[in-house]
């Protein structure tokens, strides 16, 4: 069974920085596009940043500048560095990938983490 972990949510001053990690674990034969979803209170989820796995990147426009993500194929994992957060990015993170499992013949598969909060005062 192919799961998603997200870790490193939590509150933060305007202006301040968090790192979000994901690993994805089970019998896995390869991971294709990953990325970065978030949802916020009465809105639809959207995608924040997403990395293919020869690392080739793209962002929202609104986090442009702000947000890095970066990916460890060796470890399975992605990564979400948020800088100079503003309160309008106060959202449920979701990890997301496309993973073939062992088994499925090379049959590529949508994945979601269980989430984790970030909230931003001002």
């Amino acid at each position: 069974q192919v799961q998603l972990v997200e870790s490193g949510g939590g509150s933060v001053q305007a202006g301040g920085s968090l790192k979000l990690s994901c690993e994805a674990s089970g019998m896995i034969a390869r991971i294709d596009n990953m990325g970065w979803f978030r949802q916020a209170p009465g809105k639809q989820r959207e995608l924040v940043a997403s990395i293919s796995k020869d690392l080739v990147t793209d962002y929202r426009d609104s986090v442009k500048g702000r947000f890095t993500i970066s990916r460890d194929n060796t470890k399975k994992k992605i990564f979400l560095q948020m800088n100079s957060l503003e309160p309008e990015d106060t959202a449920v993170y979701y990890c997301n990938a496309n993973i073939v499992a062992i088994g499925d013949w090379g049959r590529s598969s949508n994945y979601w983490g269980q989430g984790t909060q970030v909230t931003v005062s001002s």
